[in-house]
């Protein structure tokens, strides 16, 4: 088709087991955004970031501060991602530490204005609200676009409508804003209203002293102008 846009979006999982139960609702998510913005005129290249192969670089980057080999290629590839789909297992009633300490070692400019469905998986539906009460609010800090609805699934919800209805919802969220964020320049608008790391990982990071804009009222501030 002539006026499809092909959008990136990325998959992080979290799950350490195989198979994982993250990663099959990661999947689901996925799958259906993906059909549900065909349906829309737009095509969507899905990709995977697994995070159990990475967890010995994470932890060197949070110890080094600089990310390095594999984990690198995962933050640029979440740089260039239209949306993202992130899952992750609860552990004594939190997200996974592995989760975490990803998130940790990204800029805070990677994710801004990026869509974000979040998601989670446990062994029992006490945990429930752990996608609203501790993934919304890290996301809020990243500055990114989190849909309206959130997906938990326990072992009792695999294969019930109410599982494929919510993950249905959350998919034409995602498409909305993803398509929102590409056709009508959201990052466009929201870049320059924040301050940013210099060297940073996000794709319109300042890489060296050209990129630098000094006709700002905080630069000649510090200038003492």
């Amino acid at each position: 088709m002539s006026n499809e846009t092909r959008l990136k979006l990325v998959v992080v999982n979290a799950g350490t087991s195989d198979p994982s139960s993250s990663r099959m609702l990661g999947n689901a998510i996925a799958e259906k955004t993906r059909a549900l913005a065909s349906s829309a005129g737009e095509d969507v290249e899905v990709h995977v970031i697994e995070l159990r192969p990475l967890a010995g670089d994470i932890a060197n980057a949070i110890v080094s501060g600089f990310p390095g080999g594999t984990l690198q290629e995962a933050i640029d590839l979440l740089a260039g991602a239209d949306g993202l789909v992130v899952t992750t297992p609860v552990y004594k009633a939190g997200v996974s530490g592995l989760f975490k300490s990803f998130v940790d070692v990204l800029d805070n400019d990677l994710l801004l204005a990026v869509p974000v469905a979040l998601a989670a998986t446990a062994g029992t539906s006490r945990h429930a609200l752990v996608p609203d009460d501790q993934m919304r609010p890290l996301f809020a800090y990243m500055r990114a676009l989190t849909v309206p609805t959130s997906v938990f699934a326990a072992p009792e919800d695999w294969g019930k409508s109410a599982l494929s209805e919510r993950i249905e919802r959350v998919a034409g969220e995602l498409v909305a804003l993803m398509r929102a964020r590409v056709h009508r320049s959201i990052l466009d608008e929201s870049w320059n209203r924040y301050q940013h790391q210099f060297g940073g990982n996000a794709s319109r990071a300042e890489k060296n002293t050209d990129d630098i804009v000094l006709d700002t009222d905080m630069m000649r501030l510090a200038a003492g102008g």
